[in-house]
């Protein structure tokens, strides 16, 4: 897995994911919130809205349709495909 930046559009904040945590580890340990449950990419209590940037999607919430738009993602399992994505946070 790769190492990436998560920009947080609101605020302009950046937070580093590393190889080994999710983007909701990474958040929860930089001080910001999302709403989580099953951390396992199935519940969809964590979409978050993708504004840039292009998202491995590993979960099984988002059908084959809405994950090729890229428009959002589930933080507790997907990830960057690249260096960098920002959030609408």
């Amino acid at each position: 897995m790769n190492a990436f930046i998560v920009e947080l559009a609101r605020s302009g904040r950046e937070v580093r994911v590393h190889e080994d945590q999710s983007v909701l580890q990474a958040l929860g340990a930089a001080g910001v919130e999302v709403p989580l449950s099953c951390q396992q990419g199935v519940c969809g209590t964590c979409l978050t809205r993708v504004l840039a940037g292009e998202v491995e999607h590993w979960d099984m919430y988002l059908t084959p349709e809405e994950q090729a738009v890229g428009d959002q993602f589930l933080p507790c399992v997907s990830r960057a495909a690249g260096e960098r994505l920002v959030l609408d946070l």
